[in-house]
């Protein structure tokens, strides 16, 4: 109980901080696709992002995810789709579609960053802020957090499953697996 209890502590402090204004960039970590729809997490993500980037003008969107087993585009096309139709220039996304999991959202992007960019943003959902932003730190990105909500009915199978994620995290950070 004691690790949980310092895993959600961290959850909570990681997912709150002060989001400056005309960021360069936000990457947007994708999730579940539905054939071509985004799920609910991936929605509240997309959302909470348009909010900001329909605000910030000169802020560029990384959409991160790449296409999962059963998704009939990738989670980086469907945020692309969606920041569209929600009145955000094609002009201003960016594509990372190969990556499969958190690790690879974060390395994978911050490849696409413009040279002299430096004030990022990371958005999902607020269970996964933590252990986004940290592997944002250990591939040198100091990202400010935009967290969305998580859907009420699906939470705790999310903070489960990111309970055992952080875990996995942390195993692999210090070598214990490979």
């Amino acid at each position: 109980m004691a690790y949980i209890g310092f895993l959600q502590i961290n959850i909570i402090r990681y997912a709150k901080t002060e989001i400056p204004s005309n960021a360069d960039y936000i990457i947007i970590l994708g999730t579940r696709v539905d054939g071509t729809k985004p799920s609910a997490s991936l929605t509240y993500r997309i959302d909470k992002a348009a909010m900001y980037l329909l605000h910030n003008p000169y802020t560029i969107a990384i959409a991160s995810g790449g296409k999962g087993p059963n998704e009939g585009i990738s989670e980086a096309e469907a945020i692309k789709e969606a920041l569209i139709a929600k009145g955000i220039g094609e002009e201003r996304i960016t594509l990372e579609d190969r990556s499969t999991r958190t690790t690879e959202n974060i390395s994978f992007s911050k490849k696409l960053i413009p040279k002299g960019k430096s004030i990022g943003i990371v958005a999902s959902n607020y269970f996964h802020i933590y252990r986004a932003r940290s592997i944002g730190k250990d591939n040198g990105l100091s990202l400010y957090a935009l967290s969305a909500k998580t859907p009420f009915k699906e939470a705790p199978k999310w903070y489960f499953r990111e309970y055992l994620a952080i875990t996995k995290y942390y195993l692999e950070k210090t070598h214990v697996i490979d």
